[in-house]
């Protein structure tokens, strides 16, 4: 089961997710600067600790890290709500519940979504595989881009330099 996305990843998968393509922190961070002020290494730190979760994998091009979601939010959403209905003592009386919270238009898309899986049984084709947490593999230490460690340093300044005055 996966865990629930924190506030700050839930809004870096969101952009990993709509984009659909490799994101690099700098397009993840302007996004985000439109909403909220929040620096570079925040953005760098979330990502890394997503890829470290299994939740993205990245490679290096150029001078950065490009991340690419493992799976579809899709797939995330129904894994929550698997767990939340198999931690149930009544899993009938928690489905009537869910049903009685949804609007029109959730009846109406899971009332779509039934016949989708009906007609695909019937037909043979296989339903979509059920997804599960990214699992946690060890990987050897990735390389980390040149700048990675810019301004880690004791002596180096916000740009990777000397700091002034030292």
């Amino acid at each position: 089961m996966p865990r629930q996305l924190g506030e700050l990843e839930d809004a870096v998968m969101t952009r990993v997710w709509q984009w659909n393509r490799p994101v690099t922190v700098r397009e993840v961070l302007e996004d985000l600067q439109k909403e909220r002020s929040i620096a570079y290494t925040t953005v760098m730190t979330v990502l890394d600790n997503l890829h470290q979760k299994g939740w993205v994998r990245r490679e290096v091009v150029g001078r950065a890290y490009r991340y690419t979601a493992v799976s579809t939010r899709a797939a995330y959403s129904a894994a929550l709500m698997n767990e939340a209905w198999a931690l149930s003592d009544n899993p009938a009386a928690a489905l009537i519940a869910f049903f009685d919270m949804m609007s029109p238009e959730q009846r109406e898309a899971l009332g779509d979504a039934i016949r989708i899986a009906q007609r695909d049984t019937q037909e043979g084709v296989p339903a979509e595989p059920e997804q599960e947490e990214p699992e946690q593999r060890e990987e050897p230490p990735a390389q980390k881009p040149p700048h990675a460690d810019r301004g880690q340093g004791r002596d180096q300044g916000a740009d990777g330099g000397p700091a002034a005055g030292r």
